[in-house]
């Protein structure tokens, strides 16, 4: 039974249009030894279907690489091993942990523990049989949501117990949301009828593609030791080097997250920024991720065998970004996932494609009132990664632009809200440079942390320690009067249909729209306001909906992170001016009484409309000890 391959080597490079086999040599091997071998066969949810038999067994070849794969940090495995009464669970648990066949075994094993030394990963697995009596259903029902793998097995010959995976146990494995790699096991291959011998690849082909959970197939025979190591070397493998993070099974391509990470590696290890690997950086490379050198040959030798697949992988200079990509995706095809993996974890990338958040400064010591900014050579280099992608010099980065920015992060970090809609667009729909440094001064504000992950993704290479600050308490700038801050926080509160939205869009300088659309979440609005003298500020402007004031403020220290609270109400409408001043009388009293007191401003919206009979000057004033109420009318139009 010959493999079965679900994809070829130009699943990435498009410009590949070869779909045959792939044996040529390649880079990256963990051993010196055989640096450029082509891997053996490997057969999984990317290959396809396992081969029949054990000669060149993936297992035999990985443990003579013990050691050199990365396992992501795991300290164990455990596998659950269910299925039809009958197909031979448990001889195969006993098998492959004694490696004899059992001539009497109980209905239900106690877990096996297979040792570290057991596999080539060195991660001990614990191997879960399980009963296949109705009574126990609710126990193999908890085991199977413990699960980090789950092992499913029918008699190959019985056909009877193969139509149940479809039936029942994927159907099952569903509806307990257990969402884990599986792999389906053919038992029992020894007492198939020899007029009963089928393609595995036609038997599974369409239960594969309904159930995209089932990462690999076997057929195994523990009476002939056929395949028997393999069925849990796979569905370790399965745990500790998933195919799902680097491999898209619907249009058979790599993740954008996979291309990104290894883009910004290649970047990384690109150390004369010229766009290719040399001789030397390649060599580099290999030595950081598997601790062995190329040979000049070696070297030559990978080129080649890209440069006959890829004319655009290798240029005079050295191997480029196509080329590299390339290499992983061949690496995909032959079932060598470890190898990709063992790049990604050794640049810091967990089983998500992000950054460990060991790597990521996320504590910043502060109090409630404190908050923090990029500094100036943050700011700089902010600005020269702006000037680099504005391509055309216009002032105006667009959306192609800004994502070419964030190519080597997980995604644009601005894709969604609170980031998405609050910075000022450009007439082209781009973003200005002081747009630009507004949305990262917002996400400062916010998440400090995601600011550190995404200045690592694109570049800078500083200490982070010089990228942030935290700023002096805002109590002490209300005591002296002053402040060296650079962006301010607004909270806008007023009710519903005041013009709240409004305000903040002609702040941001977006036209007045007469469709009204309650605002429901709190939004921002982040713009670079000139001063005086010719300084920059950035003022963050916070919409707080009327029905999210009650939940703001029952946190203690809600209004800490507030320089100023702007209420806004509609001056056509008394209900309004009163609603109004009920909320900045629930403000200014959270305020004294937590000790954050915040100026007020109130703003009268809508001016162009006739005011209520009951003129502004003659309504109740609110006061309080620290509460300063200025009157404004403006015109929103």
């Amino acid at each position: 039974m010959e493999p079965y391959s679900r994809v070829g080597p130009s699943f990435l490079c498009q410009e590949n249009k070869s779909k045959g086999g792939f044996t040529a040599p390649l880079l990256l091997s963990s051993s010196s030894s055989n640096h450029l071998q082509p891997p053996k066969p490997v057969q999984s949810r990317v290959l396809g279907f396992l081969h029949q038999s054990s000669e060149n067994s993936p297992v035999s070849m990985a443990k003579t690489q013990a050691g050199a794969v990365n396992s992501g940090g795991r300290t164990g495995v455990r596998i659950v091993v269910a299925g039809d009464p009958g197909t031979g669970k448990s001889s195969l648990i006993v098998t492959a942990a004694a490696e004899t066949f059992p001539t009497n075994v109980p209905p239900v094993l106690p877990p096996t523990r297979l040792p570290e030394d057991f596999y080539p990963d060195r991660v001990p697995i614990t191997i879960i049989d399980t009963s296949s009596r109705e009574e126990d259903k609710v126990r193999v029902s908890e085991e199977l949501k413990r699960a980090d793998a789950v092992v499913l097995t029918y008699a190959c010959d019985d056909h009877r117990t193969l139509e149940r995976l479809s039936s029942y146990w994927l159907p099952e494995l569903r509806r307990l949301e257990v969402r884990v790699p599986v792999i389906v096991v053919g038992c029992k291959l020894d007492l198939r009828e020899e007029n009963l011998q089928v393609s595995l690849e036609q038997v599974m082909a369409p239960i594969m593609q309904q159930f995209r959970e089932i990462e690999t197939c076997i057929e195994c025979s523990a009476f002939n030791h056929i395949q028997i190591p393999e069925v849990f070397y796979y569905a370790q493998k399965a745990v500790l080097h998933p195919t799902g993070p680097l491999f898209d099974q619907e249009t058979q391509t790599l993740k954008p997250r996979c291309v990104r990470a290894l883009k910004r590696i290649f970047i990384l290890c690109d150390h004369d920024r010229d766009g290719a690997l040399s001789d030397a950086e390649l060599n580099d490379f290999q030595v950081k991720c598997f601790n062995a050198p190329l040979q000049p040959s070696e070297i030559v030798g990978v080129k080649r065998v890209v440069q006959e697949k890829l004319k655009e992988g290798v240029n005079e200079r050295g191997l480029t970004l196509t080329g590299f990509l390339f290499l992983h995706a061949l690496f995909i095809e032959k079932g060598r996932l470890e190898t990709t993996w063992t790049v990604l974890r050794k640049f810091g990338y967990t089983n998500d494609i992000k950054l460990a958040d060991e790597l990521i400064p996320s504590s910043f010591k502060r109090t409630a009132d404190q908050s923090v900014e990029l500094t100036n050579e943050a700011i700089d280099y902010l600005k020269g990664i702006y000037e680099l992608f504005d391509s055309d010099y216009d002032n105006n980065l667009r959306i192609y632009e800004l994502e070419d920015i964030f190519s080597t992060a997980p995604e644009c970090p601005w894709n969604e809200a609170p980031y998405n809609d609050a910075a000022e667009k450009t007439a082209l729909g781009g973003l200005s440079l002081d747009g630009f440094l507004s949305e990262w001064a917002l996400m400062t504000l916010l998440e400090p942390a995601q600011t550190m992950e995404n200045l690592i993704y694109i570049g800078y290479t500083l200490d982070l320690s010089s990228a942030v600050r935290v700023t002096r308490r805002r109590r002490l700038d209300r005591k002296k009067q002053q402040s060296e801050r650079n962006v301010f926080q607004c909270f806008v509160f007023g009710p519903k249909n005041a013009g709240k939205s409004a305000l903040l869009n002609s702040f941001l300088g977006r036209p007045f729209s007469d469709s009204y659309v309650p605002t429901t979440e709190e939004r921002f609005a982040v713009s670079v306001v000139d001063q005086p003298g010719g300084n920059k500020k950035t003022l963050v402007l916070r919409e707080v909906p009327e029905d999210g004031v009650t939940k703001l403020l029952s946190g203690k220290e809600s209004l800490a992170a507030c320089d100023m609270a702007l209420f806004v109400y509609d001056s056509s409408d008394e209900l309004s001016w009163k609603r109004t001043t009920e909320l900045l009388v629930e403000v200014a009293s959270h305020g004294e009484n937590t000790g954050y007191e915040v100026p007020c401003l109130v703003v009268a919206a809508k001016d162009d409309l006739v005011s209520f009979p009951m003129a502004i000057q003659d309504s109740t004033r609110v006061f309080t000890a620290v509460t300063v109420l200025l009157y404004i009318s403006i015109l929103i139009l």
